[in-house]
């Protein structure tokens, strides 16, 4: 790919055709060397990251990256190799390379290629991919226009970690031996703020960030600016809690967490080995009656969409907790194979939850808490999927009679993630769509918060 300032939708789609050429060269090289079936990715992506600290250029990056990657089998025997020299002479090397390494793997009866029939069929265009101007000049103002902002709305910031722009276009680009051969345009644009507050000897630290598919559908320099501010003054003079058992409110750009290790839990991988809290728990209650969860993977333009998986498996509406009841896990094809089931095209991850919610924002949702902890910041990585054990350092707000008394840091908060699930009293409509998971902020009915 030649690096262009401002990419165009029709140098990129044909770029696509050539690339869908070098996967199924690919293909019918492998079968030609006598592969009983091969499957080949290619992922590409280009575009310039800048940051910059205190009105002085810090870095700009041009970026042009991407590899092809080949599987093949002979028989139950696995071969990989992969190339980021998309000649034909490289292309063909690296089949010969996976069809070596295949000769010497042992066989394995779940391994193999998704199903043919379970093929996405002439996927849709979600609009995934909308370019962005790609200058220094260009992202450089929009980052300099952020710090700038920030660093003269409130005299307690006293530094910055500085403001960062980036801008990517790319494709993706799967074929397999089943005849299955597509691919989609995607791009990636973001923003963010990072700052340093002081008030006596105490300093805070805290950021903001934006992230769409689309520059228009970015927050404006001067927004992420503020809410860079807010949030890091807001941190400002932050005290310790005594332990104790209390509803915890996660708010939403932290509550994401909460459903990702949910996501953990019920896909394969960690299903087949035995090593998820909830196995065998498919069609058992495992969250609250109220709460539904439908996977939406065809959302215009929304950045966890996506019209096939990374095994062309077509993705489809599906509802993955209905009324507190799963009712599906998240199967690859090995997977599924492993367990006996049908796979879910889930190959790569999620694509678009949404959960029902009431309708509260954060301020009713303290006030529906009382008295508690509200988390904006959770650290570590305290959390096993195996029992549920949940643990991790946490800063936010104490919440008193329904509203924010004072910052809260340094403290732990504790429980089970499937008591804690199942304990979740409300969801709020304040929804972060910068996730796969689309939530609002999230109240669980109590928790054990330690302190001193």
């Amino acid at each position: 790919m030649e690096f262009s300032l401002k990419p165009e939708l029709s140098d990129l789609n044909n770029e696509l055709a050539d690339v869908k050429q070098a996967v199924a060269d690919a293909i019918a090289y492998s079968t030609k060397l006598g592969a009983s079936a091969v499957e080949c990715a290619l992922t590409r992506s280009r575009g310039i990251s800048v940051e910059t600290r205190l009105g002085e250029v810090d870095t700009v990056e041009f970026n042009q990256d991407g590899a092809l990657g080949i599987t093949l089998y002979q028989g139950q025997q696995k071969g990989s190799a992969s190339t980021t020299d998309l000649s034909p002479a490289a292309i063909r090397a690296s089949v010969e390379k996976a069809f070596d390494i295949a000769r010497y793997t042992s066989p394995d009866p779940f391994a193999g290629l998704a199903p043919a029939e379970l093929m996405a069929q002439q996927p849709a265009d979600l609009e995934l991919c909308s370019p962005g101007e790609q200058s220094a000049d260009y992202a450089l103002e929009r980052a300099l226009q952020c710090e700038r902002h920030a660093l003269a709305q409130d005299k307690r910031i006293v530094n910055s970690d500085g403001a960062s722009y980036s801008s990517h276009v790319g494709y993706r680009v799967y074929g397999n031996s089943h005849g299955f051969l597509e691919g989609y345009l995607q791009s990636r644009h973001a923003m963010s703020c990072s700052l340093i507050a002081k008030q006596g000897d105490a300093m805070q630290r805290d950021y903001a960030y934006t992230v769409a598919r689309r520059t228009d559908e970015l927050w404006t320099p001067e927004q992420v600016a503020e809410l860079a501010v807010q949030e890091t003054v807001a941190r400002l003079g932050a005290r310790k809690v005594a332990t104790a058992k209390v509803p915890v409110l996660f708010r939403a750009d932290v509550a994401n967490s909460l459903f990702g290790h949910f996501v953990g839990a019920i896909s394969g991988g960690n299903l087949y080995r035995k090593s998820s809290f909830l196995l065998d728990k498919l069609g058992q209650q495992v969250l609250p009656e109220w709460l539904t969860i439908v996977e939406r993977p065809h959302l215009r333009g929304a950045l966890a969409s996506s019209p096939f998986d990374h095994e062309g498996l077509a993705t489809q509406d599906r509802t993955i907790v209905d009324n507190g009841v799963l009712q599906t896990y998240l199967l690859t094809s090995y997977a599924a194979r492993k367990m006996k089931m049908t796979p879910t095209g889930h190959a790569g991850g999620i694509h678009t939850w949404e959960l029902n919610q009431q309708d509260q924002d954060l301020a009713q949702l303290c006030r529906t808490m009382g008295t508690g902890l509200l988390v904006t910041e959770l650290m570590g990585q305290g959390v096993n999927l195996v029992n549920g054990d949940y643990s991790r350092g946490a800063a936010g707000f104490w919440v008193e009679n329904g509203e924010i008394q004072y910052p809260v840091e340094e403290i732990t908060i504790a429980g089970n993630l499937a008591d804690m699930l199942r304990a979740i009293v409300a969801i709020g409509n304040d929804i972060d769509v910068r996730h796969g998971v689309r939530t609002g902020s999230v109240l669980i009915e109590e928790m054990r918060v330690a302190g001193h």
